[in-house]
């Protein structure tokens, strides 16, 4: 396999799960050395064993010391990191927006949007110092069109949208891009939490049906198609594409 990003360093958050994880796997695959981030300790040790040459730094993705600990670590360890994916997130309560508890919504948001502006606030200092770098954010379809079952979870991935398109518009003449994936139904641990939601027993098993339903490509899709996507619009195939949203979602919003 062409190694597109060997001797470049990134950092993803998120590492020790789902398509952070995924992400993680993908880039070590194709050469780069990478700051491996999330609170979930034993996830990231099992994703740092197939990532060679990889460091791992513990702590929540919504706290600007853990966030400045793990930017002079990668700065220290590896070099200064040329790509960057917030891949960190979570889902929230299955609950109207307005019946969510002030501490529920809050959270989300620290987690969903604090999180990307305080990894992008980070490490674009050190793409600077290279003179260029890109960053790929972690949206979602939710984040496209409105959701009745997870509203929090749809304002704050709408909301990275819009962090990422903005980002985008500040650093394009640095030669830094900023932009973000939108993934559909992926199977993973945040899908299977979503099903879960709904219910146990036939309760999940329609919740479940109903959502396939709605995907033309009539499957769910997998994380290694994300990660593929999320590596093309890090790597220099994508240098002229900047403040994008891109869909990954077997059409289901075509």
């Amino acid at each position: 396999m062409h190694a597109r990003f060997a001797h470049k360093v990134a950092a993803v958050t998120g590492a020790a799960s789902g398509l952070g994880r995924a992400t993680a796997l993908a880039l070590a695959a194709e050469g780069a050395r990478i700051l491996l981030f999330d609170r979930d300790e034993a996830g990231l040790a099992e994703t740092a064993r197939a990532c060679p040459g990889a460091v791992s730094a513990v702590g929540d993705a919504s706290s600007a010391a853990d966030i400045a600990r793990a930017e002079a670590q990668a700065l220290r360890e590896l070099g200064p990191v040329e790509l960057l994916v917030p891949a960190a997130g979570m889902l929230g309560p299955a609950k109207p927006a307005i019946e969510l508890q002030e501490q529920e919504w809050d959270r989300l948001f620290a987690v969903n949007v604090k999180g990307p502006w305080l990894a992008a606030r980070a490490f674009v200092p050190h793409m600077r110092q290279i003179g260029h770098g890109a960053i790929c954010m972690f949206s979602s379809t939710a984040g496209l069109a409105g959701s009745p079952f997870l509203s929090g979870y749809s304002a704050s991935k709408g909301a990275v949208v819009l962090l990422a398109r903005s980002l985008a518009l500040n650093h394009a003449a640095e030669k830094i891009r900023v932009n973000c994936v939108c993934p559909g139904t992926i199977d993973g641990p945040m899908t299977e939490a979503s099903f879960s939601l709904a219910g146990e027993g036939q309760a999940r098993s329609a919740r479940e049906a109903a959502i396939r339903s709605r995907i033309p490509a009539g499957r769910f899709g997998a994380p290694q198609e994300v990660a593929a996507a999320v590596l093309y619009l890090l790597s220099d195939a994508a240098g002229f594409t900047t403040g994008v949203a891109l869909p990954i979602d077997g059409g289901r919003l075509a």
